[in-house]
């Protein structure tokens, strides 16, 4: 049995960019056992999928806040982590996280083959690598597939996917019919902020929420349709922004879930409009239609993908200046948002309906 481990100690969409990795390795080594290195914040959206054998998750993210309020319990946590790796025996490691710490404890954990990308010279400890300066000329998941190319393995199919359990669409259902939302009905996710991974700047990605607002109550008011807003405890204050500006009574579930839940309950939704952000790649995972608004972020790299123009619409204004967000970095705003704040309602309307009417 040959054994792989994917490395990424990033947020929701990074991970579901290696969801093409991991199937072309099922594809061409069908007996492999996977393992999946990722943060414990996002050890949800890899559980239910049957590719994958084995979750570490503990990122150098999640040991800092150990070693914080223990030194000792971050040392026992350190090399339990080390130790549960090397036990598995893996042969090959693909590395993704740009960080050469994590080849490394690979390194040391025995496995042999070791595959990442060396940016910044930070690839010292891998065996096979591919020099970078950052992403830039095509999407993520594309640099992504690229590292199968040392182990020899082609390719296949580049959707992403995720899996939903049968309890936690039971879970969704029931929340949604709490609310009295059926089968039947319309439903529209609105997704107002930016996910965990950009931190202070998420902001930077946020269409404003007084927009959110006017769009929701006119959706309502057209279609008769069931509006949830979602995201995390941090995103509340958003969506209270949100439901404060609005006429109509949206349905607010805004840090009411977990991310199994939020999951479970995206897979349930006709659309989804968002920000760029982690539920943008959820419903694309899960095949569902949505609008999205991108500002600093480039999505030829990191939009929705496989882009369908039937599936998926983004937003964005064009500037000079845009993307500012490149090779890793984020550069200074010298326009005050003006990429994305200047995306006006009847645009989102506009793209709204035009996926309506090719509602399938």
């Amino acid at each position: 049995m040959k054994k792989f481990i994917i490395i990424n100690p990033f947020g929701i969409g990074d991970v579901l960019f290696t969801t093409p990795v991991i199937r072309a390795i099922k594809n061409s080594e069908p007996g492999s056992f996977i393992g999946y290195w990722c943060n414990e914040r996002v050890k949800d959206i890899l559980k239910d999928n049957p590719n994958i054998d084995k979750i570490f998750a503990l990122s150098r993210g999640d040991l800092k806040k150990i070693y914080h309020k223990s030194i000792w319990q971050g040392m026992r946590n350190f090399l339990g982590l080390i130790n549960s790796i090397k036990k598995e025996g893996f042969d090959t490691a693909l590395d993704f996280s740009l960080d050469h710490r994590y080849s490394f404890i690979a390194k040391i954990a025995g496995i042999k083959k070791r595959v990442g990308f060396n940016y910044k010279k930070r690839g010292r400890f891998l065996t096979d690598k591919i020099d970078i300066n950052g992403y830039s000329d095509k999407h993520a998941v594309e640099y992504y597939l690229d590292l199968l190319r040392p182990i020899g393995i082609i390719p296949g199919n580049s959707n992403l996917e995720l899996f939903v359990s049968e309890e936690a669409d039971i879970k969704a259902k029931g929340i949604l019919s709490r609310y009295a939302i059926n089968e039947k009905d319309l439903v529209i996710g609105i997704a107002p902020g930016a996910g965990a991974s950009w931190g202070k700047d998420a902001h930077l990605k946020h269409w404003p929420a007084i927009k959110f607002g006017e769009l929701s109550d006119r959706i309502i008011n057209d279609f008769n349709a069931r509006v949830v807003i979602l995201g995390d405890k941090s995103e509340r204050p958003i969506a209270e922004a949100i439901t404060k500006s609005m006429r109509a009574r949206p349905i607010d579930l805004a840090g009411e879930t977990t991310l199994e839940e939020l999951i479970a309950i995206i897979n349930n939704l006709d659309i989804l409009i968002t920000n760029d952000g982690g539920p943008l790649h959820i419903a694309a995972a899960l095949s569902k239609k949505t609008v999205s608004f991108f500002g600093p972020v480039d999505p030829k790299v990191y939009g929705p993908y496989p882009y369908d123009e039937n599936r998926h619409i983004v937003l964005r204004k064009s500037l000079k200046c845009s993307p500012c967000y490149v090779n890793f970095r984020l550069l200074n705003c010298i326009r005050n948002r003006e990429c994305i704040e200047t995306i006006d309602v009847d645009s989102a309307m506009n793209a709204v309906v035009k996926l309506l009417q090719g509602k399938e």
